[in-house]
């Protein structure tokens, strides 16, 4: 089965790509778990003790000196991702919203968020029962956080809000339900846990970086493809010349050039022609690209 395994550490660009757009499966691995496990006592430590820590027992902000009472905490986060949920504009596309969802299971499995492994284990069971919370693009507050939008992906793990589930919209009760999930209740610093965080734009940054990886191959394949076409030879990426330049990349452009060019046959029918030079176009391929 093909499947990813996220650890909190271990985590790829392709491993992002292939939840994104290849459906792949994905599990936590058992490490990961006892680190979240061993977070979360850490705050249950803190609300028996009485303790005011940011997040935890107290308001958000302005009210961060308001102490709330251990009877209060689950509504505390509710409110929390209510308040948030004011995103508009777009839905974030699909491939995004897989892409960001793997990338907040990831991240809470580092063990640093204080909240329960039942978190990150949900995430994990919506994605791959292709339960895609409805996430409006505009909303984010930029490095402070992808506020608004993590609240939206929140309000479907509570039963709440919209989700796309096998391309047909419906409310994140409804989408559940067809999922066989029960809806979560946040405990203390769980919300904040879920809202804090950069994982719609870091999801986005993946996406295009991931383009750029494939536009970059594509370039050297239409480059090969000119040369031939324009009968030139592959003397200009000779690996001598290159490393005499010193340039690691344009070294391994020079290396996909005669990859790509090896064994033509369009080559060898001009090998005893009277050219001399190729364009400037052809012969610089390794150092434009």
């Amino acid at each position: 089965m093909n499947q990813v395994i996220i650890d909190g550490e271990s985590l790829t660009l392709q491993d992002v790509a292939r939840v994104a757009h290849q459906g792949y499966r994905i599990s936590i691995d058992p490490l990961a778990i006892e680190r979240m496990q061993r977070s979360r006592k850490s705050i249950e430590k803190i609300v028996a003790a009485g303790r005011r820590v940011y997040g935890v027992n107290t308001g958000f902000g302005k009210l961060s000196n308001v102490h709330i009472s251990s009877d209060e905490l689950q509504e505390l986060q509710l409110n929390l991702v209510l308040s948030h949920a004011c995103g508009t504009g777009d839905l974030v596309p699909a491939p995004i919203v897989r892409a960001a969802l793997l990338l907040k299971a990831n991240t809470l499995c580092k063990g640093y968020s204080g909240a329960r492994p039942d978190i990150a284990q949900f995430l994990v069971k919506m994605l791959n029962r292709r339960v895609l919370p409805n996430i409006p693009a505009k909303g984010s507050v930029g490095a402070s956080g992808d506020l608004a939008p993590l609240a939206h992906m929140t309000l479907v793990m509570l039963g709440l809000g919209e989700a796309t589930l096998d391309g047909v919209v419906l409310s994140g009760e409804e989408a559940l339900q067809i999922a066989q999930l029960e809806p979560i209740r946040l405990c203390a610093k769980e919300g904040l846990a879920l809202l804090n965080g950069t994982q719609i734009m870091t999801a986005y940054a993946v996406e295009a970086l991931l383009r750029a990886h494939n536009l970059v191959k594509l370039a050297d394949i239409a480059g090969a493809i000119t040369v031939e076409s324009l009968l030139g030879t592959a003397t200009a990426f000779d690996e001598r010349i290159q490393i005499a330049r010193g340039f690691p990349d344009q070294i391994q452009v020079a290396r996909n050039m005669r990859s790509l060019m090896a064994d033509s046959e369009i080559t060898a029918s001009h090998a005893n022609c009277d050219k001399v030079q190729d364009p400037y176009s052809s012969r610089c391929i390794p150092q434009v690209h």
